[in-house]
């Protein structure tokens, strides 16, 4: 395969790039998909999820992942993982793209490669992921129906994804680090209202503690130097999100946050070369609309090979 021309590689083995794919390979081309360690993304580890259309009853992350992979392979993708992409190198009308495993050549590449939230790095935090700490409300808010809950933050996604918790928890505290939130006046004053909402402020979390489950947060005021514990069921951290793009950083069109650039049909500043999901830059970040995402670039990108023939 290394010798060959493929039609298509898929950097990334997550619901966009599976659902590139599915489109790719009905359109029988030549598709090869690589993932830097196991495919499935941030789904495979939400323990339900219950806003993907055509699940009433919710489907847990693994699950939902398993059957796009089974479909893309059903159509004829070839799926690699642990073949991490090192370089892109366009030029000659082809695209080379390097991996730790050697050199691929293909007319097209779509970057389906997302992104992770940033981490508090605090003793605990990774120990609770999906056992009370969390990184995305709309898929595990409702787990914490009538609980005291904790979230981490201060900007837009913070205080949107406080107020949305408000529909389940009974109180909702919002640890920020500073004395004052960077979101947006609107949010600001709709989070002011809303009498299930409290602020801890100037505070930073130190320790997330638990036995099976989370059963508490501690922080430290960054101003008085105290420390105080809080019971809570849920911790949900908001602090930022880093695309995974640092293969492409000298070579594509980057927002300030370090996303790619796209057009309406998902094209970037180098000709033959897509950018799918969350990698890109753009507002909301949901598996339905990765997968909108990954229709379009997959479609843009036959369309592309179309056009050289």
């Amino acid at each position: 395969m290394k010798n060959e021309i493929l039609d298509v590689i898929i950097i990334g083995g997550g619901p966009a790039g599976f659902t590139s794919g599915i489109y790719t390979s009905r359109e029988k081309l030549n598709t090869l998909l690589l993932e830097k360690s196991m495919c499935g993304g941030l789904p495979a580890i939400t323990d339900l999820i219950e806003n993907y259309p055509g699940f009433p009853e919710g489907i847990s992350g693994m699950e939902l992942v398993s059957r796009f992979r089974r479909q893309a392979e059903k159509f004829g993708v070839n799926i690699r993982e642990y073949e991490g992409v090192q370089s892109i190198i366009p030029g000659d009308g082809v695209i080379r793209v390097r991996t730790e495993n050697g050199e691929y050549i293909t007319r097209t590449v779509i970057i389906a490669t997302g992104g992770l939230p940033r981490k508090i790095n605090v003793p605990g935090e990774t120990e609770y992921i999906g056992k009370g700490v969390s990184y995305c409300a709309t898929c595990d808010g409702p787990f914490y129906r009538d609980a005291e809950i904790a979230v981490i933050g201060g900007g837009d996604a913070a205080i949107q994804e406080a107020i949305f918790l408000t529909k389940f928890a009974r109180k909702v505290t919002v640890i920020h680090r500073r004395d004052k939130l960077r979101a947006s006046p609107i949010l600001q004053q709709r989070a002011f209202a809303n009498e299930k909402i409290d602020f801890l402020w100037d505070s930073v979390p130190v320790e997330i503690a638990g036995e099976e489950l989370v059963k508490s947060i501690t922080v430290k005021n960054v101003k008085t130097g105290q420390f105080d514990a809080l019971n809570v069921e849920g911790v949900f951290i908001f602090i930022g999100w880093n695309p995974n793009t640092g293969f492409v950083r000298d070579l594509l069109k980057l927002d300030e946050a370090g996303h790619i650039i796209t057009d309406t049909y998902l094209r970037t500043n180098i000709e033959g070369i897509f950018a799918v999901g969350d990698v890109r830059s753009k507002k909301f970040r949901q598996i339905a609309e990765a997968c909108g995402d990954a229709t379009v670039g997959a479609l843009a990108a036959s369309e592309y090979i179309s056009d050289l023939n």
